[in-house]
């Protein structure tokens, strides 16, 4: 493998590192503030779904950004449109296949920000946008 395709291989495995860990942060963090983690990177309707979390009667289907800098933004703002209608598209399909039925049903952004230090910051946007949007 030439050079330049090495360090691009790296580049990816560490982009796929710091989401999968976002993720986890993310999940924790939701757990910790009394959801229960229903499904981590669940397809449905042919679109993967970050975390789909409960807590009482409401199910939250949550797109997860993770961030090292905020050179391309904040990570929240990747959250545009076409992945907004994915998610939508992706949590009616979930929730055609439980058979469970929620009274409330959210979309929700966890921003994942890792400092160069090593310290990590978690935004939760609840109901971050409608299925309509």
């Amino acid at each position: 493998m030439s050079t330049a395709k090495t360090r691009g291989a790296r580049a990816s495995d560490a982009r796929r590192a710091l989401g999968a860990e976002g993720e986890a942060r993310a999940a924790a963090h939701l757990v910790a503030r009394g959801y229960r983690i229903l499904a981590r990177n669940v397809r449905a309707g042919r679109v993967e779904i970050d975390l789909v979390a409960a807590r009482g009667a409401l199910v939250a289907f949550v797109e997860v950004k993770t961030r090292r800098s905020r050179v391309a933004g904040l990570p929240e703002e990747a959250v545009d449109f076409r992945k907004r209608e994915r998610l939508a598209h992706g949590a009616a399909a979930w929730l055609a296949e439980q058979r469970s039925r929620w009274a409330r049903v959210r979309f929700d952004v966890v921003a994942c920000e890792r400092d160069a230090g090593g310290g990590w910051s978690i935004r939760h946007l609840e109901n971050a946008f409608d299925a309509g949007e």
